[in-house]
């Protein structure tokens, strides 16, 4: 049987770093992945590297539709196609809705929502054609589905990011893909913004941020055989802010 590989965008620091390692220590091959070359890239690398699965690296920017397609084709038609696909690059550019420029709302949108469809869309039909199921995550955001303040252009990506999942798993159940979201809430990542912390934390029934790894572990389980039944859902990780 071949060997499962996960490709993970957004994969050099935070949440993808901690899923890229969860998921070499459970046995995966890794394919890396960030917007450039860059010193957290390569340590993630040799991270992963040091856990003894195999693992490469792929820089393209996800908002070049054509250039993140060509370089997805290319390493699968190179290396095989891959068992799971996790959509994690992601940023943020908080600001009230009266301030946010155009820019700013299309950069998150183009961002956190259209790189589902460049990353995901080239790679549904090569992983139907494996007849081997498969596994895609996507990581949104407990602001995508209950908004946060200052988040206009950022809740509606992960929304949106919500409905894509929802709808294609009921395009690919039958193929034995399952189609998931994550829904991270306060997570310690450097994307926290210092007044995000201020006035989410004291929200959080158990009082505490969540950690890259809390995240990575759910990840981890979607990803499993163990989630065989589990498809079209979104898997809260919040602390009970949003429950």
């Amino acid at each position: 049987m071949q060997k499962q590989t996960i490709f993970i965008s957004g994969s050099s620091r935070g949440i993808g770093r901690a899923t890229a390692l969860q998921l070499a220590r459970e046995g995966y091959d890794i394919v890396l992945h960030g917007r450039a070359p860059s010193e957290a890239l390569s340590q993630t690398l040799e991270d992963v590297k040091v856990l003894g699965v195999n693992v490469r690296a792929l820089t393209f920017d996800v908002t070049d539709r054509e250039e993140t397609q060509q370089k997805l084709l290319d390493d699968i038609e190179e290396n095989g196609m891959y068992w799971g696909i996790v959509v994690n690059a992601g940023i943020t550019d908080d600001v009230t809705f009266a301030g946010m420029t155009p820019e700013s709302w299309d950069r998150v949108l183009r961002t956190n929502l259209d790189s589902f469809y460049s990353v995901v869309q080239p790679l549904v039909m090569p992983m139907v054609k494996t007849r081997r199921g498969g596994r895609i995550v996507a990581v949104s955001s407990i602001s995508g589905v209950m908004g946060n303040r200052g988040q206009v252009n950022y809740s509606a990506a992960k929304a949106g990011l919500i409905g894509a999942v929802k709808a294609l798993a009921l395009e690919l159940a039958s193929r034995k893909i399952t189609v998931n979201a994550v829904a991270p809430g306060l997570i310690e990542t450097d994307m926290i913004e210092d007044f995000v912390l201020e006035h989410a934390l004291p929200l959080i029934p158990m009082k505490r941020m969540g950690t890259a790894d809390d995240v990575a572990h759910a990840i981890a389980f979607l990803v499993s055989d163990k989630a065989s039944y589990i498809t079209r859902t979104v898997l809260e990780i919040d602390g009970g802010l949003h429950g």
